[in-house]
């Protein structure tokens, strides 16, 4: 055959990078979509049920199937990334959860929105680890490097925080179905966006992936997740919670079991011999445990005490979704000069100042003292330390896990909050003492606070104990 001159010159060219703001901007409107469905359908859930005729038990799940999947699933979709390239799975993830919306925005029957949630859990669980993955792998370790996971951050953060809102503002305007209906064009556009400017890496061919653990692990987490969950309905000292809780601990010891003798295995153990990533995913659970009940607890106290619509519950929290962006892209500015270690436990920290001034709240509260102030220091903190511990956490592997760590921080904290949410729940509870007083609710959520603040100190403990002050000790065993 031939070669022409084209021939020539086309085999010759090189491939054209695409721009780092567009790579940035593609993962970020994933990792937003991904956040913001944990919280979003909050608001809507009354008018769910109505339409649907679904029982409270059911409608609870319209919020467990998603975090369920979403969590149970992730550490297999960090690792699908590291194997088949993250741009496919990040692709495949993200068609995954914008034709489960879909689904859910068109369903007539209960079952049908349940299903369709879990799949949304899936798609997400697929699409998160490759998002933070994404931005690892294409920017140089460094100050660019920090500011993009900053920008990741505050993304992530800054779509729980909108949940309430856009939740409120949908079903108030429009109804329910935009809840989930609201991703379907957004998915496809970020879509086109990554087929046009997503560039795939280099892909660990040579290896397989673990199903045996990733069975045992996908299982394991969400067995344990729906044992939390029934921590709600049923109590700590229930059957019905304690065998999931159980066999959910067993399976994960099965895993645990697999993974120490697989020769490919789905989360290699050396990994935790890695402090940066052990601390941090530690951390991150912990703070996940404290920080994510926030949205719940506040939603309520402004709606159920202070007698706020669900429009104007969320747009009284738009001040604390402001300060958590400003935190994520602050503490980028802040590590290199007092190290990443310092910035997660000053932001730890305030947040635990916030939730202690939270808890003074009263039934009549005014709204600058008792939602606006608190709710700044709370998210202010959040932001400070969310950005330093995902940086910590992923700097200390190695390129090719840069998925399954990414994998394994999001499971953290969203495992963290699962089981923070059930155990706050549980002390709101027990502090109201069954009554729907106005008083009496203050009172729970109150005691809910007060516990996340005590969280946040013994978050501040591990990280000064365990997480290693530079990036050589980082490294060490």
């Amino acid at each position: 055959m031939v070669q022409t001159p084209t021939d020539t010159y086309l085999a010759a060219a090189p491939v054209k990078s695409p721009p780092l703001w567009a790579v940035v901007l593609a993962a970020c409107a994933g990792q937003f979509l991904v956040v913001l469905d944990v919280s979003v359908v909050n608001t809507a859930l009354p008018s769910m049920r109505a339409d649907l005729a679904m029982s409270a038990v059911g409608l609870q799940w319209v919020v467990n199937a998603y975090s369920i999947a979403f969590a149970g699933f992730m550490l297999l979709g960090g690792r699908a990334g590291d194997l088949f390239g993250r741009k496919r799975m990040f692709l495949v993830g993200l068609g995954l959860f914008t034709a489960a919306s879909l689904a859910g925005g068109l369903a007539q029957e209960g079952w049908q929105l349940l299903a369709a949630r879990a799949v949304q859990g899936l798609g997400a669980a697929v699409l998160a680890p490759s998002t933070l993955a994404l931005l690892t792998s294409a920017v140089p370790e460094g100050p660019a490097r920090i500011r993009a996971i900053g920008t990741w951050s505050a993304v992530g953060a800054g779509g729980g925080a909108a949940g309430g809102l856009v939740g409120g503002v949908l079903t108030d305007l429009l109804s329910w179905r935009w809840v989930l209906l609201i991703n379907v064009p957004i998915g496809v556009l970020v879509l086109a966006a990554g087929v046009a400017w997503l560039r795939e890496g280099t892909t660990d061919r040579g290896r397989r992936l673990d199903l045996p653990g990733a069975i045992l692990v996908t299982a394991g987490l969400a067995t344990l997740a729906y044992g939390i969950v029934q921590t709600e309905i049923e109590g700590w000292t229930s059957a019905a919670t304690l065998v999931p809780l159980a066999v959910g601990l067993a399976l994960l010891g099965g895993f645990l079991l697999v993974e120490a003798r697989s020769k490919s295995p789905l989360m290699p153990l050396k990994l935790f011999r890695v402090r940066s990533v052990s601390a941090a995913n530690a951390s991150m659970f912990v703070c996940g445990g404290a920080m994510f009940a926030m949205w719940f607890f506040m939603t309520l106290y402004a709606q159920n005490v202070l007698g706020y619509s669900a429009m104007l519950a969320g747009l009284a929290l738009i001040p604390s979704s402001l300060s958590v962006v400003v935190g994520s892209k602050v503490a980028p500015r802040l590590m290199p000069v007092i190290g990443a270690k310092n910035v997660s436990m000053i932001g730890i920290v305030v947040a635990a100042a916030g939730f202690g001034w939270q808890s003074t709240m009263t039934p009549d509260g005014a709204y600058v003292t008792s939602i606006m102030l608190p709710g700044i220091l709370m998210m202010l903190g959040a932001g400070l330390a969310s950005t330093p511990l995902a940086s910590l956490a992923t700097s200390g592997a190695a390129p090719g896990d840069a998925g399954l760590v990414s994998g394994l921080i999001n499971t953290s904290r969203t495992m963290g909050g699962a089981l923070g949410l059930a155990v706050l729940s549980t002390v709101a509870a027990s502090a109201s003492a069954g009554s729907d007083s106005r008083q009496a609710l203050t009172e729970g959520y109150a005691a809910a606070f007060r516990t996340s603040g005590f969280i946040l100190l013994a978050g501040v403990v591990v990280m000064l104990l365990w997480m290693p002050a530079t990036r050589a000790a980082a490294r060490k065993p």
